[in-house]
């Protein structure tokens, strides 16, 4: 099916999100909740796809987050969120997270994840979104990894035969053959 959308690229998506960990985000131990950042996660992801295919979005689906780093009270939150692929309704936006300890001037990576969303017509169905346009290597490799990531994500929710999957079957067979 062809697209009547004009190709956008991700830095058309692309939203930058800033927060001060306050008392009542951490736990006990003075920690930014997960929780709490996978809220803002969801925010400013929600956001990005937003801006890519304009109009309202929900939330399909959200990869595994891995916390590399803890947040402490007090540092600041940077969530840089842009769509990294589109398919027909869906769009997979990639998310970095960074804190930033102010009063040490270090700024740290936390994590990064995707979340997965469809666009919403008026009546509550899904609608096509525009093409993506990658520019930069990161983008490129972001896109080109989208595919596998899909199917996997589709496979786990039983949407998908393992066996279909051509993509991921393709990744393994070139990496057992010596590659």
């Amino acid at each position: 099916m062809e697209s009547t959308f004009s190709p956008k690229t991700p830095k058309d998506s692309l939203v930058v999100m800033t927060e001060l960990v306050l008392p009542n985000d951490t736990n006990t131990f003075g920690n930014l909740m997960g929780g709490r950042l996978m809220y803002w996660m969801d925010i400013a992801a929600a956001l990005a796809s937003m801006k890519h295919c304009g109009s309202p979005v929900v939330t399909a689906s959200v990869d595994n987050i891995s916390f590399e780093n803890p947040i402490r009270l007090g540092n600041v939150v940077h969530i840089e969120a842009k769509v990294s692929r589109a398919f027909h309704t869906s769009m997979e936006v990639h998310i970095a997270v960074w804190s930033e300890d102010t009063l040490q001037h270090f700024r740290y990576r936390s994590n990064e994840a995707y979340y997965t969303f469809v666009a919403i017509d008026p009546n509550g169905k899904p609608k096509p979104v525009p093409p993506l346009q990658p520019e930069t290597d990161e983008e490129k490799k972001l896109y080109e990894g989208a595919l596998r990531r899909r199917q996997l994500r589709l496979i786990l929710s039983g949407k998908m035969k393992p066996e279909d999957a051509d993509e991921l079957r393709a990744l393994f067979q070139n990496s057992s053959s010596g590659k």
